[in-house]
């Protein structure tokens, strides 16, 4: 495996401080400054500026430099129904294959997360989407199809969690939909792992729609709308 190079620090660290919070959307991006912050040239900044731009995490317009991009909710509902069915069936398939070692390790990441304070957005946003992260792909990891696990982290890596990350009652849903679905895998019952885990995806779109169109539903997900 290739050693991370300046580029890749630097995306990786930028994705991280938009799909945070750190980096507010449509907050301007001078590529100047980026080189004093991460210490180094324009031309890997520029180069983490595109790749970023590729996963729609940026914008360039001409004469007017670079923003974090605002959110698309168009965008946002597609990948959403993406990620509900991939993500329910790489569930189905993790649950024949997970070890006892592995549903410990499930539990101890959520009591990390509520001895830190993530069921009710505690002051590390970042560091529970990265707890929230680990819990999701410590099973779909174990789902036996690593070219599927790399589909759902490259929506993963797009996906606004920023505008739910700050949310006390939705942070408070989540874990306790997170408890669900390991409740569920405990069991050993496909079927019921993959409700919850619909229900957990279901619910963090709709806390998205309303941040972003001020309603509630109708759910895209249900072929009679449109």
């Amino acid at each position: 495996m290739p050693f991370p190079t300046k580029r890749d620090h630097i995306v990786d660290e930028l994705r991280r401080r938009i799909l945070s919070g750190d980096l507010e959307r449509g907050a301007r991006m001078p590529q100047d400054e980026l080189a004093r912050v991460f210490s180094a040239s324009i031309t890997p900044v520029r180069e983490a500026l595109r790749q970023l731009e590729a996963e729609g995490l940026v914008v360039a317009q001409a004469h007017r430099g670079v923003r974090v991009a605002g959110v698309d909710l168009e965008q946002v509902t597609a990948t959403y129904v993406v990620r509900r069915l991939s993500e329910t069936y790489a569930m189905r398939r993790a649950t024949l294959r997970l070890s006892r070692r592995d549903l410990a390790r499930a539990g101890q990441i959520l009591a990390d997360g509520a001895s830190a304070g993530d069921a009710s957005a505690g002051d590390d946003p970042a560091a529970a989407r990265e707890r929230n992260r680990e819990f999701h792909f410590l099973f779909y990891q174990r789902c036996g199809m690593p070219s599927l696990t790399d589909r759902i982290a490259a929506m993963w890596q797009a996906f606004p969690w920023d505008l739910m990350l700050h949310s006390p009652q939705r942070s408070e849903a989540s874990h306790q939909e997170h408890l669900e679905i390991l409740s569920e895998l405990e069991r050993g019952d496909p079927d019921r792992v993959a409700s919850a885990t619909e229900r957990h995806i279901q619910n963090g779109f709709a806390a998205i729609l309303l941040q972003l169109a001020g309603r509630e539903g109708p759910d895209p997900f249900d072929p009679e709308v449109d």
